[in-house]
């Protein structure tokens, strides 16, 4: 290589370099054209990056930095570079819900192809909604129960076996069903 070429190199660098911006997303380092983030204008990442906002600007590092998920700001880029959204079926649907909530982007932005593995998270809390069965008790009912389990006509079973089928039927009641 002769010194010329190797001099056009390094300023077609140091230009290519002034048109990017460094984004440091919980660790990863994402540098970004500007002009891709100018894509969609009106999505808070442009908009910081536009007003040089000095809430997420490092001065020291010379990048924002965004103590998020890296996995799905690698999507949101892709969202800015493409103009298609899609989430990774190793992706978790509300972790993914939330990230878009914060990047402002709207959820039916989803392509297609992703939406199902996107939503399945809904349906699945909704069937589990439908067959909860158990009764909701409140604390007059538990302090109703804890003065029948003390009744000292009844057998050891009588008494202990409401006890052992909360604390199985309830993980969450006591700190025992918690452990079991």
């Amino acid at each position: 290589m002769s010194p010329i070429e190797n001099r056009r190199g390094t300023e077609v660098r140091k230009k290519d370099l002034k048109d990017r911006v460094i984004i440091n997303v919980g660790g990863k380092r994402f540098e970004p054209y500007i002009s891709t983030l100018r894509n969609i204008p009106y999505l808070p990442l442009a908009q910081i990056i536009e007003s040089k906002s000095k809430l997420d600007y490092d001065e020291e590092s010379g990048e924002y930095f965004f103590d998020r998920h890296p996995d799905v700001f690698a999507q949101v880029l892709n969202y800015y570079q493409t103009g298609k959204l899609h989430v990774p079926r190793s992706l978790c649907g509300p972790l993914f819900e939330q990230e878009l909530a914060f990047w402002g982007i709207d959820e039916q932005q989803m392509e297609s192809c992703c939406w199902s593995n996107y939503t399945k998270h809904r349906d699945a809390e909704e069937n589990l909604k439908m067959l909860d069965f158990r009764p909701v008790y409140n604390d007059k009912d538990r302090e109703v129960k804890k003065a029948y389990y003390k009744d000292p006509s009844l057998s050891w079973w009588n008494s202990y076996q409401p006890i052992i089928w909360e604390i199985l039927d309830e993980p969450y009641s006591s700190s025992t069903a918690k452990v079991i």
